[in-house]
């Protein structure tokens, strides 16, 4: 299957081939026919899998071949793509100028932590396509210069992600106020019971795509455990990013004191850095993105809320320097690296506390994550054996002469 066999017209069949892309990835292959025939769709689609491009493609052929092009002298706005974070709206907003670029549609982006005016400019000189965060476009809608009367697309992008962020009474609040005759587009990394309710009340006889097992993690990304004492983390970190050479690393903490913590620790070791986060300005943030994707620093911290659209093709290593308490960010976090084919190695540093976070995510992805000990970070062997079997009663065993040892975690063999 080519790009050229997918009914998209010349214009943007131009825009892909200048990006050099030829064969569509397999959800593009599900997704741009399902759009084109303008029916309602859900799909599952973990991030890295060209899901942006497989909705954003057939969108830009649907409002070109509408109807309502011809009538449209005034640009109201036809096509909503509601994102739950920043990065993601940018990034999904630049991938519809990329692949509209040689069409007549115009477009914008609006998302909350930068001035409203350049966004509320851009809306009064027309456009067919509007990329949104729900707060943003809330209150632009409040203020009246935003009307939705005439949307004939909507599309929730990493709707888990939204819901996760509580984003479900803004969603039903837009959703009010959207035409009832309109195509409806669902894309999601997981189909939690959450996804399913939204589905069954939003989608009409949809078409179902689900391009990996939901909750799954990407076949070309490996994954490895370093259990490690928690007040070892931080030099453990340091020595895999020297040792290793390692020239971009994405790396998660759970909160954004700990980012902030880690990015003076590292730097103390040589390591440039900086950090991304909901407390950073948005200038600091595109600017740490920026730095990071040109290699300006080596390492990138972040939150899981700021990660969402961090979008890097060949990402070589992603780190959870804390695992996350919700088991599906797991997924999310890892699916950072290995992405458009390429290959990645996601690396998790445990102490004995995330045990029970550990458990959650294996149950989650229905595999056993392999450990590795680094020697010299060798595990507190006077840990309680109590808190082991709590948490993987199962696999750990409480004989300080077994294999697992007294730490708790499985030793390379």
């Amino acid at each position: 299957m080519l790009f050229n066999q997918l009914a998209l017209s010349a214009p943007i069949l131009r825009a892909v081939q200048e990006e050099g892309y030829t064969t569509p990835t397999p959800i593009q292959i599900q997704s741009i026919p399902a759009v084109l025939k303008g029916g309602d769709l859900l799909a599952a689609a973990q991030t890295g899998t060209g899901k942006t491009a497989g909705f954003t493609l057939p969108i830009l052929q649907r409002l070109m071949d509408s109807k309502a092009s011809e009538t449209n002298a005034r640009r109201q706005i036809r096509a909503l793509i509601l994102t739950p974070t920043r990065e993601l709206a940018a990034q999904v907003h630049q991938s519809v100028l990329t692949y509209g670029k040689y069409t007549p549609l115009k477009s914008a982006v609006i998302f909350g932590g930068v001035g409203a005016n350049p966004q509320i400019n851009a809306i009064k000189k027309g456009l067919d396509i509007l990329v949104a965060t729900p707060g943003r476009l809330i209150d632009l809608i409040g203020q009246g210069f935003i009307s939705l009367k005439e949307i004939e697309i909507l599309v929730l992008d990493e709707a888990d992600r939204m819901l996760d962020m509580g984003f479900l009474p803004d969603i039903k609040r837009i959703l009010a106020l959207l035409p009832k005759a309109r195509q409806n587009l669902l894309f999601s990394a997981t189909f939690s019971p959450e996804i399913k309710t939204l589905a069954n009340t939003l989608l009409k006889n949809p078409a179902l795509i689900e391009v990996a097992r939901s909750n799954s993690t990407h076949e070309a990304i490996t994954q490895k455990i370093y259990p490690v004492d928690k007040n070892k983390k931080q030099a453990l970190l340091a020595y895999l990013i020297k040792a290793n050479h390692w020239q971009q690393v994405l790396v998660f903490t759970r909160t954004k004191h700990g980012a902030n913590k880690l990015v003076t620790q590292l730097g103390k070791d040589g390591i440039t850095c900086m950090a991304i986060h909901g407390n950073k300005s948005q200038s600091a943030r595109t600017k740490a993105l920026a730095d990071f994707k040109s290699g300006k620093i080596t390492a990138l911290v972040a939150t899981d809320i700021a990660a969402r659209g961090i979008d890097i093709d060949q990402l070589p290593h992603v780190v959870n320097y804390d695992l996350p308490n919700v088991p599906e960010d797991y997924v999310h976090r890892v699916g950072r690296t290995g992405r458009a084919g390429s290959n990645g190695v996601a690396i998790s540093l445990v102490c004995i506390d995330e045990l029970g976070l550990l458990k959650d995510i294996e149950k989650l992805t229905k595999q056993i994550i392999p450990q590795e000990i680094i020697s010299g970070f060798e595990v507190d062997p006077k840990i309680s054996i109590q808190l082991i079997k709590a948490a993987h009663p199962a696999k750990f065993k409480a004989k300080p002469k077994s294999k697992t040892g007294n730490s708790g975690f499985r030793q390379k063999k």
